[in-house]
């Protein structure tokens, strides 16, 4: 009902209103500013001053002196960033994601399924992988791999019994 009653206040006398607005008088621009110059006698001016020769700025040019050498020069930093990765332990089958097959890894870094294998097989053997063992495997630091040890768990499904043999199952296929 309020949409009804606003539409005819907004429709009220629409071609009256219209007309008496085109009607009215437009304003006027305002006035552009005063200027002595003409545009092209203040091109040719600003033309002349891009065209000097500045005798100080060539002064300063000539004192700078660049000297820069090939990146390509130095090949030991290529090997010593290609001892720092380590082969892959664990990987997907398939290309994950679309993602390229990896080969190898930066030390100090674990890919999603090295994650998971390394977490579940602690939370399984934590005797025997231990956040240490875990850290010397892997090429981690040993603060951190205690830290991702305790805080991170992997999934783990538990399928919990019914209280009464009258409630609906899963049937294992």
């Amino acid at each position: 009902m309020g949409a009804r009653l606003a539409r005819m206040f907004r429709n009220y006398n629409v071609e009256n209103r219209a007309l008496r607005e085109i009607s009215k008088e437009k304003p006027r621009s305002a006035p552009r500013h005063a200027t002595t110059a003409t545009p092209s006698a203040v091109s040719s001016e600003v033309a002349e001053l891009v065209m000097k020769k500045n005798e100080s700025l060539l002064e300063h040019l000539r004192s700078v002196y660049v000297e820069s050498t090939d990146p390509t020069a130095a090949p030991e930093v290529r090997l010593s960033k290609e001892a720092d990765r380590r082969p892959l332990r664990v990987s997907l089958p398939g290309s994950a994601f679309g993602l390229p097959e990896l080969t190898d890894v930066p030390k100090g870094k674990l890919t999603l399924a090295e994650a998971l294998t390394a977490l579940g097989s602690h939370q399984h053997q934590p005797r025997t992988w231990s956040a240490e063992k875990i850290a010397q495997e892997y090429c981690l630091e040993l603060q951190d791999t205690k830290s991702v040890v305790e805080f991170f768990i992997p999934f783990k499904v538990e399928i919990i019994p019914p209280k009464s043999r009258t409630a609906k199952q899963i049937k294992v296929s």
